[in-house]
């Protein structure tokens, strides 16, 4: 199972790559250091108002493999879509050296430099285009499934939606406000076990005032409806720990339904 599921992302990340010449990397100067991320502009008017999505790759990956595997630039042409660069992160299970490229966990970790790298990004995209504040949204799998959920906790006034997955909401992180939230993972997963996941769940469906019920909203979907204007959906596959590419156009949706309120 586990060589099929790496047989089908290579696959995923070789197809991905006849859908568009990537961008040159833009660079970002944060506490002195360099950082880079790959931003794929709009196909509208630059003068329009665009929405904005930042995506995050797994501990040990690239924003070069996030923008194949994960494509919202495809899915959403319209958007801008930010595929930030981690930088060398010690992990949890695995690379506890902190050789691999990855993100912080919880707050102060790393002097909080992924934190701040986004509120950089997000500062100089805001400078050179157009961007409809209400419909700014951040996505991550596994490590950057993490960090998302570090967002969540961290800027829940920065960002409309969030769609982590592949990762859990860290014991030490605190939920401070409602916010719509579609979690995607595997029922087989040997990393962040499903169990793990399932409270994560289960903790955000009661936060945001969730049915106990959902109702599905297609394959391996469903969503949970909230009394807060904050659902919570799923997106749950039969696999083990690895990006499903068809979740993309499920996240996508979710964040065109919810632009931020307040």
């Amino acid at each position: 199972m586990r060589v099929w599921i790496f047989g089908l992302v290579a696959a995923v990340f070789a197809t991905s790559n006849s859908f568009g010449v990537e961008p040159a990397p833009t660079k970002f100067t944060v506490n002195g250091v360099e950082r880079e991320a790959l931003i794929f502009l709009p196909s509208t008017s630059p003068n329009a108002k665009g929405t904005v999505i930042f995506a995050f790759h797994g501990h040990g990956g690239n924003m070069h493999f996030a923008a194949r595997g994960m494509a919202f630039q495809n899915s959403w042409p319209e958007a801008i879509v930010v595929y930030p660069q981690g930088l060398p992160t010690p992990g949890i299970i695995m690379d506890r050296e902190g050789r691999k490229p990855g993100w912080q966990r919880e707050l102060g970790q790393e002097g909080d430099r992924d934190l701040k790298f986004v509120d950089v990004i997000l500062a100089t995209v805001r400078e050179k285009y157009s961007v409809d504040n209400n419909r700014v949204y951040a996505t991550g799998f596994s490590n950057g499934g993490l960090f998302t959920y570090l967002l969540l906790s961290q800027r829940p006034n920065v960002f409309a939606a969030f769609a982590p997955g592949g990762a859990v909401l860290l014991p030490q992180l605190p939920l401070t406000k409602t916010r719509p939230v579609l979690h995607f993972g595997g029922q087989s997963d040997q990393l962040a076990r499903f169990e793990k996941q399932q409270a994560t769940i289960d903790q955000l469906r009661k936060f945001n005032g969730c049915a106990s019920e959902g109702e599905s909203c297609g394959g391996n979907c469903t969503l949970y409806q909230s009394t807060k204007a904050a659902p919570v959906e799923t997106f749950i596959h039969p696999l083990g720990h690895f990006y499903p590419p068809a979740v993309t156009p499920v996240i996508v949706k979710f964040f065109k339904e919810h632009p931020r309120a307040s």
